[in-house]
């Protein structure tokens, strides 16, 4: 509270006030914790301040139209007389306390990255930013071509950005924790949109880990028979700098045998150069050219991952002219994907998102007049085309995998393919493979038909392949493939086809070409695939696909086929679908199957119930009633109950659960019919040591993050159910997008009550397989509101800065003498306050908590400053 008395004037009183709090003038928890720290006090003052200045004109002075002073001795509230702190400094806007703060910050109005910065005052006590020239760099800034930074080492620090690079600015936005940067783009490096820095890729901590899912199930048969099966799957890994160390194995067991499997071991690491992957060991090639396989050797592959995410893909690039300042908006399906500012004269948009696989682009220039230009860009694409310019490539060396049940030749090769992007209509692909026994090539090209992509997108591309067996027979052929595709915007119709052909039975792809014993009769001829989709209106489509093989020397054909239509209407879903499949060694088989789901949200958070009819060949139909949900506040919990009865009246009646902890996900079910009972059980997760412990955790995935809470146990992580810190304040995030920036905010609204946090989120950028560390620094202990006064028992100038002298954490003394710190505990901690530069200006208190458990959040007490 604020208080300042003029004669002739009325009493000005300035409160703010906050919620969840016991006390006037005590911080929400999720703002820095609730400890009042420099910032928050400044922050009190600035907005108290106007108040203070509109209560009187006999309050301050002007100097000019923007700048006011405000004689901090009206917030003397004592009677002692005692010197205030000086707060001069606060009647400046942007004039804080110096020091390092945690702050988002923007670049020419564009959010890039949230860090501590530190902050000193310049000569008019306003505060500047302290940069790291590896920070610079980190922003997009050419540090290279400026020489003022060139010649620098990257942990130099700049005090004066503007004197740099001139036309620079930057403004702190207290009040928001924000650093706004302007900084003129001949002086950046123009990235794509969704670009991240190589030099923010994180490669993690050293790490061991497992990740295991591990199933079980005891069936009872009614004749008294009784069978049990486990099944573990792990993928366990190490990694050490940019290395990946990985191997994938499994067991299973049943009443008559058990068995260990290695499915494959392999280092990897990334060549951020050639943004590209290098792999040493079992693995398998991509098939993009050829057809998959697996091998043990070295790989080195380009990984797209490694690109901003507006490069990933293809989409084309859109060039046009302004007449003036204007803004491109570009939309497909009606959606607006890109919108952009552009210069007169001619433009060039070439970081576009891939969105579906085709619609028209319909692009229109605002200029700055007002007056809008339309043109339509048509816009098909192909998995397999590129943008242009882009190459994408792999080289793969070593020996043949055989299949651990086949009976297989494991001869040495190497194959080498490439994927070339030759413009926005034009995509050139091509690969070789060569063994001692085989060797294939291919070549193919893919691209747009009419004008931009307006007859949809096509690809042609032949295979050769020279394949002798060891019975010294030998063959050659041609596979031809063709795949067109096409959206249909004015019907919401998208059409795919696939269509394969083979000159003659001697072609072989490289995994029949190495199988013993093949059977020569039964060469596939030809195969065609199709698949149409078709919005009737909002919320419901039709669909049909199928696929059919034909063989040389016979008429034996494999054909399936499935139509169906699905929608949504006032929150139920359902659908209707038909499959028919023929199959040479078995006899044609008809299904038709109907679904209907309902949400039960009125009576049942977070639930649905769900009914199902499947009529099959030969079979009797099977009605089936279904009733999902999940509990708990984060959907932790989560259950099905099931019922199914068919017209044999053969029923069966299940029951299951699963819950998402910290540590791993757990399951467990009961089903009963009319000739046996079934119990199943499992659990998945991981099990993760780092340089501090051991941490369980859940299933883990590609990329996954260390969360360190300095000891703080229970802290939630937002959008992750389930996560929180065990008992040593640790937790693992299991799943990260790579080379990415990923979001880490804590759950304030969960924070146990004897935590609070000095910063609520971390921005990470993981690279591939990495585990990267967050470190949330948090103080545990009790909230305290202590009263302060000196050796004779004065109350302490308000203003006046308090530091504990282990932690460094930071109060201020309110116009009463009151401080407010958090991390208490009974142990005895030692602050000093300062309130000038003089020797007489300083002192010291300590201060503990009982030993006795507190009955209220927030205690009270005193303390004298020596």
């Amino acid at each position: 509270m604020i208080m300042a008395a003029v004669p002739g004037q009325k009493l000005v009183h300035c409160n703010k006030k906050y919620k969840n709090t016991g006390h006037q003038g005590m911080p929400q928890r999720h703002h820095q914790g609730h400890k009042r720290t420099p910032k928050q006090l400044a922050l009190i003052i600035k907005r108290c301040l106007p108040m203070v200045l509109t209560g009187s004109g006999m309050l301050c002075t002007t100097a000019n139209a923007e700048e006011y002073y405000f004689d901090p001795i009206m917030l003397e509230t004592t009677k002692s007389g005692m010197q205030t702190t000086d707060l001069s400094r606060f009647s400046k806007k942007y004039a804080q306390l110096p020091g390092t703060y945690q702050v988002d910050i923007w670049l020419n109005k564009k959010k890039v990255s949230q860090k501590k910065i530190t902050f000193t005052a310049n000569a008019e006590q306003l505060l500047q930013p302290q940069f790291t020239v590896e920070q610079l760099r980190e922003l997009g800034i050419k540090v290279d071509e400026i020489p003022a930074l060139a010649e620098k080492d990257d942990d130099s620090v700049i005090n004066s950005l503007e004197q740099i690079i001139p036309g620079t600015a930057a403004e702190f936005d207290f009040n928001h924790q924000q650093l706004n940067l302007s900084i003129p783009q001949i002086a950046l490096y123009r990235d794509a949109r969704g670009y991240v820095s190589p030099s923010r890729w994180d490669d993690g901590i050293p790490t061991l880990f497992t990740n295991y899912s591990f199933t079980g199930s005891d069936n009872r048969y009614r004749q008294g028979n009784r069978s049990q099966r486990q099944y573990l799957n792990m993928q366990n890994g190490a990694n050490f700098g940019p290395w990946r160390l990985r191997n994938y194995s499994t067991w299973t067991r049943n009443d008559q045998t058990s068995s260990w499997n290695t499915i494959s071991s392999y280092l990897q690491r990334d060549i951020k150069a050639l943004k590209s992957q290098l792999l040493l060991g079992e693995s398998a090639t991509s098939g993009s050219i050829f057809s998959s396989y697996t091998f043990t050797g070295v790989q080195l592959a380009s990984d797209d991952n490694m690109l901003p995410n507006s490069q990933r893909g293809f989409a084309p690039t859109v060039r046009g002219i302004a007449n003036s300042s204007a803004i491109v908006t570009i939309r497909q399906n009606g959606y607006v994907i890109y919108q952009s500012n552009v210069s007169a004269g001619a433009f060039e948009i070439n970081d576009l998102y891939p969105s579906s696989n085709s619609g028209d682009l319909e692009v229109t220039i605002e200029e700055s007049d007002g007056t809008q230009r339309r043109f339509i860009q048509p816009y098909s694409s192909l998995p397999m085309m590129q943008r242009p310019g882009h190459l994408k490539y792999s080289a793969t060396a070593g020996r043949y995998r055989a299949d651990a049940n086949s009976d297989s030749k494991e001869p040495e090769f190497a194959e080498a393919t490439a994927i070339y992007g030759l413009n926005n209509t034009f995509t050139l692909y091509g690969g070789l493979l060569g063994s001692e026994d085989y060797y294939a090539l291919g070549i193919g090209i893919g691209g747009t038909l009419g004008a931009l992509g307006a007859l949809g997108a096509l690809s042609m591309d032949i295979n050769r392949a020279d394949t002798q067996f060891d019975n010294q027979h030998s063959f050659h052929g041609y596979q031809w493939r063709t795949q067109y595709i096409k959206d249909i915007p004015e019907t919401n119709t998208n059409i795919a086809v696939s269509y394969y052909r083979y000159t003659n039975d001697g072609y072989f792809s490289f995994n029949e070409a190495n199988t013993r014993n093949w059977d020569y009769n039964s060469r596939q001829k030809s195969e065609i695939q199709f698949n149409i989709s078709q919005t009737i209106f909002d919320g419901v489509s039709l669909y049909a696909s199928g696929s059919q093989q034909d063989y040389w020397g016979n008429n034996d054909k494999n054909r399936n086929i499935s139509v169906g239509v699905s929608g949504q209407q006032w929150g139920v879903g359902y659908s209707l679908n038909y499959q028919y499949s023929r199959y040479t060694d078995q006899n044609n088989d008809r299904a038709l199957s109907l679904n209907l789901s309902i949400p039960l949200e009125r009576w049942l958070p977070r639930s649905r119930v769900s009914y199902q009819m499947t009529s099959q060949k030969d079979r009797p139909t099977q009605h089936e009633m279904r009733l999902d949900g999940s509990l708990l506040d984060d959907g932790r919990l989560s259950y099905s109950l099931e019922q199914s009865l068919d017209d044999d009246n053969n029923h069966n009646s299940s029951l299951n659960a699963s819950y998402r902890s910290p540590y791993g996900t757990f399951s467990a079910g009961y089903s009963y019919g009319n000739d046996s009972s079934q119990y199943n059980y499992g659990v998945t997760g991981g099990v993760v040591i780092h340089p501090h412990g051991v941490t369980l955790s859940q299933y883990l995935g590609n990329a996954f993050a260390l969360i360190d809470a300095n000891g703080a146990s229970g802290v939630r992580i937002q959008n992750y159910p389930g996560i929180a810190t065990d008992p040593f304040g640790y937790a693992v995030v299991p799943y990260l997008t790579t080379y990415q920036e990923n979001r880490l905010s804590v759950d304030t609204t969960q924070l146990p009550d004897n935590v609070d946090l000095e910063q609520t989120t971390q921005f990470v950028v993981p690279n591939r397989g990495a585990m990267v560390a967050a470190r949330f620094n948090a103080n545990i202990g009790y909230r305290v509101l202590v009263t302060v006064s000196d050796r004779n028992g004065k109350p302490l100038p308000f203003g006046a800065l308090a530091s504990n002298d282990d932690t460094g954490q930071q109060s201020i003394v309110d116009e009463g003498g009151i401080l407010y710190l958090s991390g208490i505990s009974s142990k005895s901690q030692s602050w000093t306050v300062r309130w000038g530069n003089q020797a007489d200006q300083q002192c010291q208190f300590a201060f503990s908590t009982p030993d006795s458990e507190p009955t209220t959040s927030v205690l009270q007490g005193t303390a004298q400053c020596h």
